[in-house]
Formats: structure tokens, C-alpha cells, sequence
């Protein structure tokens, strides 16, 4: 699933760079010229949806050096040949998969129809060699994480890498993709070379950063905005499917006190019953005391970590996993992580400093730094993270949580937003920032809860509200300095524990006396727990077909103008509308629902969609509704990810109109889902007849790992069934 790309495509030589079928009297008299440089004009059928357009200098033979060329993407077709190779405008419109092309000169015009209508235009300045293309006066999505939030008209974007204060603070840190997304149903991807966007004015403008003479553009077009996601998934990857217990929550520490503090930690939280799956270690150099012997160090702190091997050894008995923090990259990373006869500064080479640390049985990597690398260096560094990782376990899944990244970052690991500010003001900007990256095709995402850097606004509220939105997050993971304040029990343990921040800043000891913030936060934590099975279900469709997690609403109701406009709720998985509370000493929460059917999931009360509705809240609770015609599945309660539990399945029916369920399974934890080791459930609800049917997927079978035994709930009634499942179809009536 998802294993096949054609990513592979776009760092390669076009084959012979010779016309298609294309006679030498359609074309005109005139040169296409760009900054003086003569230049030809490659169209490319790449699928169906998208279209390669390269232009190169006459006579170049092969494609520019682009970020993908080291994307090193596997099981990639071969590429198909240009269909036109032009010197000139042609005399006539051509025709190129089932798009046509329409080119003039004088400056080079390409408008581009379907089923004879115009649907974008790209006119390429013959002196600058900028690009302009049509913004069809709406929205428009997409440029990667951070920047300004949510609709990018209106923006400049030199599309730095990094984080620029004071932007930062509020919008956290940038990694830039050149990728638009628009509701009008495009997409467009520059590929090479990197430049900045103008979408100020009524046309969207690209002006390449260097002397433009070559440029590689992809343009998706398609009415389904879903189907333009999954175009760009082939052309940079498909996400891969993280192990399962990477959607558990993950803590995250700065400075550690000793031995016994860490294991310490470990048995509160599962003397607590608060369910947790991954602890996080800072390296010493942002913080007094680390993991590590100091800045960049692959050597333990022995203060800390005397045994490390024993120490790990003991946490996984636990059921917990380790996950450590390292700084410092080389400045011009590149190469496989497989080729040995790298340069010194490659990947390959900075790998083998981490070997001797991952055989002590760390489980992943927390990969900071690297802002000033370029976009292929970049994307070196995460795919080293899973290369290498394979390299020593090649049938454990590997896990990184990266800082930077680029197009391509998904097949890999994770990304944060980097270090914001504890603010309300952060915490909205943050929804839309996990939208936009999500639609710029990185998946996995999730921000510092409570925020990184301490202001007189981190209070016991402000880490609740932003604990319940990250339980909604790809990244569950609470992080920040002063971190004991990121502990769901640190406030109320009447002191701030070690303190990095201004303490002007901080909550006064009084202030520190919040038991309800435990409950709440144990509260979100055994949802997500519960939630894990409807997950992970997401997880394998976004690994085959690149939708995301988090959804924008349009992106989920592309037909419902108002839900363009909504950029502080979203759709978690196909099924739950999510409106976290993002407003101090918050009494309501108003949000809008799009057209149809919805379940409040608290209350269980239904509500009639197409209109805002307002709901009271208070502390505790985070708006969440279910869509009508909705198969939720819930599991037990659990204490880890891995935890097994023999406890049934709990499907939840929200009736109103039909329901679909395609409900995953595997180990979650090694490759053999690539080996075709998982069963998927048809799980299916008929409205009329009242009746819920099982049955395996076609080329789907029972394993060990496989649930068997469920109990069927039907919202807004008492209607309660159990039934086992033994492989055959199974039909009950409620």
C-alpha cells in the first residue's frame, strides 16, 4: 500500500529529449527565449491529472539538478516521454492526455483546458523568466508549515527555511514547499528552481531565485480536491505508515535530575493510569543537563544514563518507549545512507555516529537544527533518519520527529511547528498552520503543547485547551522549557520545577494548585487511546492515498463554500469534526457545520448542519461532533499503544444515512505490512434496512492481531449487540 511512486521521475534525464508525434511545420518561426537564453519546451502526460512543464536551454539533454534527484524514491515506474519537445510556438493547439495546450510567444502563454474550457494559464516573463498563473479569485493553500495562516492571498513568501522571529513566536517555524492547492481544483508544484511567491494581486506570481534557465513546473488538475492530494503523494511520496505507538502520547524532557528521576517518571505515569507511550530526552547544550556529554555529543550523560542499555532494557518492560534528541549537521549533507563511498559530510558518514546509541535500543530520533540547509540536504536528513534506521532493524518501522523538511518528508517521519510562544493568540495560529502543511502533503504533524517558550499567558487554561487540541493532533506530545509545566500533573505540584524561563513569567507558587488539569488531561488521554483503532484506520488511507489526518472542511466538503472560510476546526479521519477552544475563560464555542446530519459525541444530541452552532463548554470539554452515517470504532482503555487487550471492539453506528468502515489492522510495529501481513474489515451500515454487515476485504485474511469480537452500539437509542467474527459474512439487524 503506497509502496509505488513516481517520484523517482522527477530527478531523471528525459529520454533522448526528442519531439513525440510532433511534425516539424506546426511549429512557428520564432525561438522561445528566456533572459536571451533560447530555450525548448517540454510537455509531459505525467498520469491522468498532471502535466510536466520543463522548459531547459536548446541543447540540454537532460533535466535541471532538482531536490528530488536525491529523493531516492523505490519501485518508481519508468517515465514516460515528453509528448511535445518545442522549440517554437506551435501553429495550433496540441493535445497532451486528455488536457488541451494552447501556447503563444511573445511572452510564452500556456493556457490549459478540459473538455474545451480554460482551467489555468502560465505566462513566463521572457526577461526575468518569472511565472504568472491564474488564482481563479478564491482561496488558495498550501506553501508547507508556517508563515501567515490560513488563506496565503494576499502573502509575499521568499519561502525561507527557519524560524524568524518574531514570526516564529505566533506561527512557529518555516519549511517551505512550493506547492499551491486551490479549491478551484488545481495544484501547482515548482520543482526547480526554488523562488518567491507574490499572491498579492489578482494573478499568483513565481520569481525564481537564481538566473532561470531551467525551470520544472507539475500542475495537477482535477475537480476533487482529495484526487489533486494523491497526485502530489505520487509525484513526492507517499506517507509512510509510523508504528502504531507514535500516535500515543509522547513526553517530552529538558533538564534531568538523575537515574532514578527518569525511571521515576515512568512508573508515576503508569501509577497514574495516565496513559503514555514514548519519553523524549533533550540533549545537554539547550539544556543544562541531557541525555548526552554536551552540544552534538553521541556519547551519554553518565550522571544521567550509567547504564543506558539496562536503563531502556527496563522502560520497554514498561511497555514505554525512548525516543533522544540530537543537534548538529553537517553543512553539506548529501547521499544514501547505503553508500559507503560517500564524502565525508554525507549522510552515510553522519549515520554511523548515531549506530553505537540506536544498538542501545533507542527507539527513535528527535531531529533538531539544520535550518540552513538546502532543500535536498533536507530531505538527506530525513530519509537518512529512516534508511539508517532500517539499516540496523530492517523489520522494525522506524520513527523521527524532525524540525525541518521538504517535499518528500512524509515518506519519513514526522514534523513540529518549532518553538512558539505560550499564547492564545499561538494556539488558533496553530490550527491553520496544521492545515496548510497537512494540504502541502506532510501528514504527520503536531505542535509544543502548552508551548515552547513561557509567557504570562501559560496558565493552568491555557494548557488544558491546548492539551485537548493536540489529543486531535497526528503529534501528541507536550513539550516546552520549564517543562514540568508540560506534565499533565505539573500543575499542582505547588512549584515550577527547574526554571529556563524569565520567572517574572511564570506562575507564582499559589498558582500551582490545579488538580482538575490531571483529570482533564487523563480525560483526553484515554480518548485518544480509545480513538487509536478509528486512527490508525486513517493512518493506512492517508499511507495509500495521501489524504491527511487533519482536514480543512473544505477539503472534506469541497462543494460548501462556507466551510472555505473555516480555518480554526477541522476533520479528524473522515468521520469527526473537531473545534477545539482556543479563547480564555471560554463559556461557548460556536462553530460551523457543514450541510447534513451531525452527532454532538459528548451528548450524543443531533443537530442539523449547514448553519454555526454555538455550544456551551466548560474546562473539560472540547466540541467534537460525528458525521451522520458515521462507523466509529473505539477501543478499551489502554496504558501504551502496544498494550494488548482482549477486551471487544466498540462500533458506534451514527445513523442517518449509510456508512462505510474499512477497518485496519497489523502488528503496528514491523514491515510485514508491506508484505501484505493486515486484515481490513468491510465494515458496512445500510440506513433502510437497519443492518450492519462484516465481511473481509477482498485479498484480506484473519491473523493473530485480527479483532474478532465486537459490540455494536447505535447512537441516540439504547440499542446494544455483541457478535463474534469468524471470516465469513456476518449480518445483524439493529
Amino acid at each position: 500500500m503506497g509502496a509505488t511512486s513516481i517520484g523517482g521521475w522527477l530527478g531523471r534525464a528525459f529520454p533522448r529529449m526528442v519531439p513525440h508525434a510532433l511534425a516539424a511545420s506546426a511549429v512557428g518561426s520564432r525561438r522561445f527565449t528566456v533572459s536571451g537564453v533560447e530555450v525548448n519546451l517540454y510537455l509531459t502526460a505525467m498520469t491522468e491529472h498532471t502535466l510536466r512543464i520543463s522548459i531547459l536551454p536548446a541543447g540540454s539533454h537532460g533535466s535541471p539538478q532538482l531536490a528530488f534527484a536525491s529523493g531516492g524514491l523505490r519501485d518508481s515506474p519508468a517515465a514516460p516521454p515528453p509528448a511535445y519537445a518545442l522549440e517554437g510556438a506551435p501553429t495550433g493547439p496540441l493535445a497532451c492526455g486528455k488536457f488541451g495546450v494552447r501556447i503563444t510567444d511573445q511572452p510564452l502563454t500556456m493556457i490549459f483546458e478540459e473538455a474545451g474550457a480554460p482551467r489555468q494559464r502560465l505566462v513566463v516573463d521572457p526577461d526575468t523568466g518569472r511565472v504568472s498563473f491564474d488564482l481563479d479569485d478564491t482561496a488558495v493553500f498550501g506553501l508547507g508549515e508556517g508563515g501567515r495562516q490560513f488563506d496565503r492571498r494576499g502573502a509575499i513568501d521568499a519561502m525561507r527555511n527557519g524560524q524568524f522571529k518574531p514570526d516564529q513566536f505566533v506561527n512557529g517555524g518555516r519549511s517551505p514547499i512550493p506547492w499551491l492547492i486551490s479549491p478551484a481544483g488545481w495544484g501547482l508544484f515548482f520543482h526547480h528552481p526554488m523562488g518567491t511567491f507574490d499572491l498579492t494581486g489578482r494573478e499568483g506570481v513565481f520569481r525564481p531565485s537564481v538566473a532561470p534557465e531551467a525551470q520544472d513546473i507539475f500542475l495537477v488538475l482535477a475537480k476533487d480536491p482529495a484526487t489533486i492530494l494523491k497526485e502530489f503523494a505520487q509525484l513526492s511520496g507517499f506517507p509512510h505508515l509510523p508504528p502504531i505507538w507514535a500516535f500515543g502520547y509522547q513526553q517530552s524532557h529538558r533538564t534531568l535530575a538523575s537515574r532514578e528521576a527518569v525511571l521515576e517518571e515512568v512508573r508515576t505515569f503508569r501509577e497514574k493510569k495516565l496513559p503514555c507511550d514514548v519519553m523524549i530526552y533533550l540533549g545537554t547544550g539547550f539544556a543544562p543537563s541531557g541525555w548526552n556529554a554536551g552540544h552534538a555529543s553521541f556519547a551519554f550523560n553518565s550522571k544521567i544514563f550509567p547504564d543506558p542499555k539496562a536503563m531502556f532494557d527496563q522502560m520497554h518492560g514498561e511497555d514505554m518507549r525512548v525516543v533522544l534528541h540530537v543537534l548538529g549537521v553537517p553543512s553539506d549533507l548529501h547521499g544514501r545512507v547505503g553508500d559507503r563511498s560517500a564524502d565525508p559530510d554525507s549522510a552515510a558518514s553522519y549515520w554511523r555516529d548515531h549506530i553505537e546509541v540506536f544498538r542501545t535500543g533507542i527507539d527513535g530520533w528527535w531531529v533538531d537544527d539544520g535550518d540552513e540547509l538546502l532543500p535536498e540536504a533536507r530531505l538527506d536528513r530525513n530519509r537518512m533518519y529512516w534508511e539508517g534506521a532500517l539499516e540496523q532493524r530492517p523489520d522494525i518501522r522506524p520513527f523521527s520527529l524532525q524540525r525541518n523538511g521538504y517535499a518528500g518528508l512524509q515518506q519519513y517521519g514526522f514534523l513540529w511547528s518549532g518553538d512558539v510562544n505560550s499564547a492564545w493568540q499561538t494556539l488558533r495560529a496553530q490550527i491553520a498552520n496544521g492545515l496548510n502543511t497537512a494540504l502541502s502533503g506532510i501528514p504527520y504533524w503536531g505542535t509544543d503543547t502548552g508551548g515552547f517558550f513561557s509567557t504570562r499567558e501559560l496558565t493552568a487554561e491555557l494548557y488544558v485547551r491546548w492539551f485537548q487540541f493536540s489529543s486531535f493532533c497526528p503529534l501528541f506530545r507536550s513539550h516546552g522549557r520549564t517543562w514540568m509545566l508540560r506534565l499533565p500533573w505539573g500543575w499542582d505540584r505547588g512549584e515550577t520545577g527547574p526554571v529556563e524561563d524569565d520567572p517574572a513569567v511564570l506562575p507564582a507558587p499559589k498558582d500551582l494548585h490545579h488538580p482538575e488539569v490531571e483529570a482533564i488531561c487523563r480525560k483526553y488521554l484515554d480518548l485518544r487511546y480509545q480513538l487509536l483503532p478509528y486512527l490508525y484506520c486513517a493512518a493506512r488511507e492517508t499511507h495509500g492515498t495521501g489524504m491527511p489526518l487533519m482536514r480543512a472542511l473544505w477539503l472534506a466538503f469541497p462543494n460548501d463554500a462556507h466551510a472555505l472560510t473555516v480555518d480554526d476546526a477541522y476533520m479528524w479521519g473522515e468521520c469527526l469534526l473537531v473545534a477545539p477552544v482556543t479563547r480564555a475563560s471560554a463559556k461557548d464555542r460556536t462553530v460551523y457545520l457543514p450541510g447534513g446530519l451531525w452527532f454532538d459525541y459528548w451528548s450524543g444530541e443531533a443537530i442539523e448542519g449547514g448553519v454555526e452552532h454555538t455550544r456551551a463548554v466548560d474546562l473539560a470539554t472540547l466540541p467534537v461532533y460525528v458525521k451522520a452515517g458515521s462507523i466509529l470504532p473505539l477501543g478499551p482503555v489502554k496504558q501504551s499503544a502496544v498494550e494488548r487487550s482482549s477486551a471487544p471492539l466498540e462500533v458506534n453506528i451514527y445513523p442517518g444515512r449509510d456508512g462505510h468502515l474499512a477497518l485496519y489492522e497489523d502488528d503496528g510495529i514491523t514491515m510485514d505490512h508491506t508484505r501484505g501481513i493486515y486484515s481490513i474489515l468491510d465494515v458496512r451500515w445500510k440506513e433502510e434496512a437497519r443492518t450492519l454487515s462484516l465481511a473481509l476485504a477482498p485479498g484480506s485474511a484473519l491473523h493473530g492481531f485480527t479483532t474478532r469480537s465486537f459490540r455494536v452500539r447505535l447512537a441516540g437509542s439504547s440499542t446494544e449487540r455483541t457478535l463474534e467474527f469468524k471470516g465469513a459474512l456476518t449480518t445483524i439487524v439493529l
